[in-house]
């Protein structure tokens, strides 16, 4: 009947062209060569699997443990500035936020150096469980860093300065600095950038890779310095004694005994000559306290010469008791060219103009 029926619909019972429905035997063969193939390699996929999930793990641990440890090793910086803030040794080291600023700085690129290594090389492993040739793709690499280095060179450049100073603790927040394209107070420390507050209040933004020498105001002590000029007939004894009760004095007052990391020292005579002679006063003292210590010391020192009779120059000449006087001493005396009959009015008496001859 089957037959009969393609026969009437024009189709070639013979004809093998034409999809035959896979039957069942074709079905069991199938899932018999997949099942096969599945496991012989079964062994190497699981391995590959086991493999990728370790790496991965220890990968992620290790940058956890390591993160975490970064982290407890800047609190620990910051506790340590903290501790020591407000007192004479935290005046003499970093205050609490240069600390802050830096321990951050330093702790970002660390947390980011360690990622990029940890996970980095756990990529590199998981494309090696694969079996992919990692040489292309590591040269490529190698060629586009390089031509990223040589079109941002001034951004790398900048980058490592930033990194190499923060390390260093070249100068931090609240630093007094010279950069030489700029100076002032440090307001901001960034890996690229260090913001400065200028003398008149404006704010230079200097790059890091910019700064070729850095003279740091703040760090250590300072030193502040007074040359005190007088007369050259004073009595040396009368001014070095005068000079010596004024360090004592100001030694002993507050704030001034904090600020002051070392006694008044009277150098001696800096410069000798006709008029004057310039004697020299140092002292040590806290870092960035110089230049109060300077007006104090010279608002004192002028109110002891006043007292002790030491006359400064520049000052207006005493004089001496029980003389009146004279008023006429700053008159000036009387020109000869104020007589019109004086040989002088004469002589600068203008020419006759010569007769007109013409006529």
């Amino acid at each position: 009947m089957l037959l009969s029926v393609l026969s009437a619909a024009g189709a070639d019972p013979d004809d093998t062209s034409s999809p035959k429905p896979p039957t069942f035997e074709d079905a069991q063969e199938s899932a018999t060569n997949a099942a096969s193939w599945v496991e012989q390699n079964w062994s190497a996929w699981l391995g590959i699997g086991l493999r990728i999930v370790l790496i991965v793990a220890i990968a992620v641990t290790l940058r956890i443990l390591v993160r975490r440890a970064i982290t407890k090793l800047i609190d620990r910086m910051n506790r340590t500035a903290q501790a020591v803030d407000g007192t004479a040794l935290g005046g003499l080291l970093v205050n609490v936020e240069r600390r802050r600023q830096r321990s951050q700085a330093i702790g970002s690129v660390l947390r980011s150096v360690a990622s990029f290594l940890i996970l980095g090389t756990a990529a590199l492993m998981v494309l090696g469980t694969f079996e992919i040739n990692l040489a292309p793709l590591l040269a490529s690499a190698g060629v586009a860093g390089v031509a990223i280095g040589f079109g941002a060179r001034n951004l790398v450049t900048d980058f490592l300065s930033g990194v190499f100073m923060i390390l260093e603790d070249q100068y931090g927040v609240g630093d007094s600095i010279d950069a030489g394209v700029a100076s002032g107070e440090v307001i901001e420390v960034g890996l690229r950038v260090t913001k400065l507050r200028g003398d008149n209040g404006e704010i230079w933004y200097v790059r890091n890779g910019e700064v070729k020498r850095i003279g740091n105001l703040s760090q250590g002590w300072s030193t502040a310095g007074v040359d005190v000029t007088v007369r050259p007939d004073e009595d040396l004894d009368k001014v070095k004694s005068t000079l010596a009760q004024v360090g004592e004095t100001m030694a002993k007052d507050e704030p001034w005994n904090e600020r002051l990391w070392g006694p008044v020292e009277i150098l001696g005579l800096d410069s000798v000559l006709l008029d004057s002679m310039v004697v020299r006063v140092s002292a040590k003292t806290m870092p960035g306290q110089s230049l109060g210590v300077e007006r104090e010391l010279r608002w004192r020192v002028k109110r002891a010469f006043d007292a002790a009779g030491i006359r400064i120059v520049g000052g207006l000449p005493v004089p001496p008791p029980g003389d009146a006087p004279d008023p006429s001493a700053g008159m000036a005396p009387p020109s000869a060219y104020a007589s019109t009959t004086s040989p002088q009015s004469l002589a600068t008496a203008p020419i006759t103009p010569p007769p007109n001859l013409s006529k």
